[in-house]
């Protein structure tokens, strides 16, 4: 039986009993009870309760309670995605960045020792960074003029002569992030030591940063090209990997890369057919602590000749198409050469790499989130490819892009509506009914699934509860 039959049949057994929907649930799609919040003690039980199987509590979205133990619980307490590398290739060069609230200083110092340094003064507290990027041997406090090294130590205090024997330069210095970690050029940190490695977190999802790394010749990625930023006013949990909504969201988009298939300059270049269509063979994954992919590997290998034959017209591009089948085994690059180093993966909490970017996702506020791209580029690839890499990435993320704009607004009305809370819960059940997990311990579902929605939700149940929650929500 197709996947659409499969849908379709089940649609037709779960027509909902409107009468029943404040009864107790008796399966993955039925409407919890209501839940009364005014008086929730935030308590791991309480939190536990906004999310049972299948559903989440509009509350996780417009609470403000909620957020800030966000901040504390997960973007303060685990793993969190700072930038790559090659932004800080040279000694001195740094990125002004974030951790949930608190302030950091990516850069890589005189030592060639990439860090990440809080962003704080030690003397009275004031920012040391103020510029978004750049590169110099200092950081100099403007409020009363402490001087420290691109590495982090305290050089100069002004008017040494009013503190004596007992000050120690060498505990004053900028603070490091207890634990960094670098994973084929990705740099994450943590405020906490109390982590697993980084290596043990991202597990399964390694293997899909590889397909980005891999496509680039040498395996060497550059993210210098600049950024982008959008802004829009929703929680920043609704940025996540979902496969439903490009037929209705991007329903225009997707109509035209039919019509000009041959364009080779909008990203339908690489999504030939329609990978999201309810009949596609295109998965969504969920690798565990929340890291999750639209998985359009199946799909892809099916059209990778449309991609090749681009690559092939374009200056440099027997070039790359070698240099990928010398480096890797044939079936690994075949793979690279389909996905165009899209790994159209998500690593809980704050990073994204889609299509040719990567994303960091800032929370500003229960309602209002920052999303920042970064075109990424292949250091040794023509410029053609790179000049190509960059037009498709605008073409749908860029600031006049086509897709971007859809997803913020789509965004602002669900906070909107989420708002209305005399029914308060949002389902997240589509596919439990036919999910799977492989051999790998991997969940699977079909793409138009939310099984990346429930992975998500059950690693904020871990970290919010500090307690890990077993099986599939």
């Amino acid at each position: 039986m197709s996947v659409g039959k499969q849908m379709v049949g089940a649609a037709a057994q779960e027509k909902p009993n409107i009468e029943e929907n404040h009864t107790a649930p008796t399966g993955p799609h039925r409407v919890p009870q209501r839940l009364d919040v005014g008086s929730m003690k935030y308590d791991s039980d309480s939190l536990r309760s906004l999310a049972p199987d299948g559903w989440v509590h509009s509350a996780l979205y417009t609470d403000e309670t909620i957020f800030e133990l966000e901040l504390e619980r997960i973007f303060h307490s685990g793993w969190v995605f700072i930038g790559h590398e090659s932004e800080i290739a040279k000694a001195g060069e740094f990125k002004r960045r974030q951790i949930g609230r608190q302030p950091v200083i990516f850069v890589r110092g005189h030592d060639e020792q990439v860090r990440v340094l809080l962003n704080r003064c030690r003397h009275r507290g004031a920012v040391v960074c103020e510029l978004d990027e750049g590169q110099d041997r200092y950081f100099r406090c403007w409020y009363h003029g402490w001087t420290y090294s691109n590495s982090g130590e305290l050089l100069s205090v002004s008017g040494p002569e009013g503190y004596d024997s007992s000050f120690d330069a060498r505990e004053n210095g900028l603070t490091p992030a207890p634990r960094v970690e670098n994973y084929r050029g990705f740099v994450f940190a943590a405020l906490k030591d109390q982590v697993p490695s980084l290596q043990e977190y991202l597990g399964g999802a390694a293997k899909m940063i590889d397909i980005l790394v891999d496509a680039a010749p040498k395996g060497e990625i550059t993210v210098g090209a600049g950024s982008n930023r959008t802004v829009y006013k929703g929680n920043w949990k609704q940025v996540g990997m979902d496969g439903y909504h490009p037929l209705f969201v991007h329903a225009s988009v997707l109509a035209t890369w039919e019509r000009q298939a041959e364009s080779g300059h909008s990203l339908g270049a690489t999504h030939s057919a329609n990978p999201f269509a309810f009949d596609a063979v295109s998965e969504t994954r969920d690798f565990g602590h929340g890291h999750t992919t639209l998985d359009f590997r199946k799909h892809r290998l099916m059209h990778a000749g449309k991609y090749r034959a681009l690559l092939e017209s374009t200056p440099g591009g027997v070039e790359y198409i070698d240099a990928l089948y010398s480096e890797h085994d044939s079936k690994w690059a075949d793979l690279l050469l389909a996905m165009a180093g899209d790994p159209h993966v998500g690593i809980f909490p704050n990073l994204q790499l889609i299509n040719n970017h990567i994303r960091i996702v800032n929370p500003v506020s229960v309602d209002e989130t920052e999303v920042q791209m970064f075109p990424v580029l292949f250091a040794h690839a023509s410029d053609e490819i790179n000049a190509l890499r960059l037009r498709q990435h605008e073409s749908f993320y860029g600031p006049a892009g086509s897709g971007s704009t859809d997803d913020a607004e789509i965004f602002e009305r669900v906070q909107l509506g989420l708002h209305a809370q005399l029914e308060p819960w949002i389902n997240i059940s589509r596919g439990m009914n036919r999910e799977y997990i492989d051999d790998e311990g991997t969940v699977v579902g079909h793409i138009t699934d939310e099984v990346p929605q429930r992975g998500q939700m059950r690693q904020w149940l871990a970290m919010m509860t500090g307690a890990p929650v077993m099986g599939a929500l």
